[in-house]
């Protein structure tokens, strides 16, 4: 089996992830979104071309700080970590615009 691995594995992390977190982007243009998804697949691949299938760890081990720090912000800033409630707060923390 050659990269296939790989590429399933970050198909399911962003498949559940987009999933799970999407809320939380609402607002967030899709050039951004897209950039962060793509500079994980391209690190992802470029260590298989070096590690073979080490490369594997990295979606891994990046994604725990990631959602580590997702839910201290959360819960440092009075939000549910997986409902983005409530929701008018969000918005005004993340700095935009909430329509009434």
């Amino acid at each position: 089996m050659g990269i296939e691995l790989e590429l399933a594995t970050l198909l399911v992390i962003q498949t559940t992830f987009i999933t799970a977190f999407g809320r939380f982007e609402l607002e967030t243009p899709f050039l951004k979104k897209l950039s962060k998804w793509l500079i994980i697949d391209g690190i992802t691949i470029g260590l298989y071309c070096a590690f073979e299938h080490w490369a594997i760890i990295f979606p891994f081990v990046g994604l725990v700080p990631g959602t580590i720090y997702h839910f201290m912000w959360c819960e440092k800033n009075g939000i549910h970590p997986l409902k983005a409630t409530p929701r008018k707060k969000y918005y005004e923390l993340r700095k935009w615009k909430w329509i009434e």
